[in-house]
């Protein structure tokens, strides 16, 4: 089997970790990176063993590049993806997808019409920890879910990132409130409507080296989330306090025979907990020994797995633009006040082929 190739637009602060996933896949061969800062994109390359990409022009010309990985800041994402489609290549996005949904369904569609792939992250719940859950949830251990609670504490991006205002100016929902809402829309499908309520905690911030700035995107942000069927998420976000400091935390799935509690959406090797009304919390194994932290190149991984067999890939470019309209239905329900409702759909993903067999336990 020939290795597939992939190149990386974006050598930011995650660019390694993605970079040190796919370098070590035996069945994907990461050709080439491409930022444009020539430093970062030298020292990408370099501890990579990647070539260095001097304009996205080069490698998008390169016929060799089978899959493009956007990590590109917020703002850039549609504008990187959609050329990446156009010169026909595959793609997996950073997070959020677009910052709007026009732009999110755009891309969907332009993938769609040219025939090529498109993926996005967070792909968090393709971990062992968010797999065994989901296969909880399937197998009916908690009967009927009916309440969702998901806790995004993510503290002060001021604290310990160099260039913290981008950040801020995208905000916690669309930063990291994408991840509990992706693992929540693959446990329960679509969602319909949202009413939401934000503000901005302690505007006036100071940077690593001493510079103060001024935030103005709410940094807390509380949002009901109806879904099809009747289940409620109720997901708080903020940019203040640190998960370490606080006990809420994680996704807490509550159904109509038992609780099922998830500490961490981020870490595949998240504790899990699972107990009946009657009972007390029991810890739950996951289904296989998990990876520690986050495996940043598994979405891709499975991406090129399901372009050489000819299968859906798992996290689609189709459930992250619902999960995008998710969160500007949020922020409009927040600005007016108002229940903001929802149209989009998607087909929740499959599970991993080690989490689809047999009952959990």
């Amino acid at each position: 089997m020939n290795p597939q190739t992939v190149a990386i637009v974006g050598c930011g602060n995650i660019a390694k970790s993605y970079a040190d996933n796919l370098a070590a896949y035996p069945d994907l061969d990461l050709r080439g990176v491409f930022d444009l800062s020539s430093e970062r994109r030298a020292a990408l390359a370099a501890a990579s063993g990647a070539r260095v990409y001097t304009s996205l022009e080069e490698l998008l010309a390169d016929d060799a590049v089978d899959i493009v990985v956007n990590l590109t800041a917020h703002c850039a994402h549609h504008e990187i993806t959609s050329r990446c489609l156009r010169a026909g290549k595959h793609v997996h996005s950073e997070k959020p997808l677009a910052l709007t949904h026009e732009e999110a369904a755009e891309l969907v569609g332009m993938a769609e019409d040219i025939g090529v792939r498109l993926g996005c992250a967070p792909a968090t719940f393709l971990g062992e920890a968010q797999q065994t859950c989901l296969k909880l949830l399937r197998d009916g251990r908690i009967g009927p879910v009916r309440l969702v609670f998901a806790e995004v504490n993510w503290g002060r991006i001021e604290s310990w990132h160099p260039d913290p205002e981008g950040f801020y100016d995208v905000g916690p929902l669309f930063d990291v409130g994408v991840y509990p809402l992706t693992i929540v829309t693959a446990a329960l499908g679509p969602a319909r409507a949202v009413t939401a309520f934000a503000s901005v905690v302690k505007p006036e911030r100071t940077r690593l080296d001493g510079r103060p700035f001024t935030i103005s995107t709410p940094s807390y942000v509380v949002a009901n989330v109806e879904f099809d069927g009747g289940a409620l998420l109720r997901l708080t976000c903020d940019f203040y306090v640190g998960n370490h400091l606080t006990r809420q935390r994680g996704v807490e799935f509550h159904g109509d025979t038992g609780s099922l509690l998830m500490e961490s959406w981020h870490d595949f090797d998240s504790a899990l907990h699972v107990g009946d009304f009657a009972g007390s919390l029991a810890p739950v194994a996951p289904l296989r020994e998990p990876y520690r932290g986050v495996e940043w190149g598994r979405a891709v991984r499975d991406l090129a797995a399901a372009i050489r067999q000819d299968r859906p890939h798992r996290a689609t470019g189709r459930q992250a633009a619902h999960v995008v309209e998710i969160l500007c239905a949020i922020r409009e329900s927040y600005e007016t006040g108002r229940t903001v409702k929802l149209r989009s759909v998607f087909e929740p993903p499959a599970p991993m082929e080690w989490a689809a067999d047999g009952r959990s336990t």
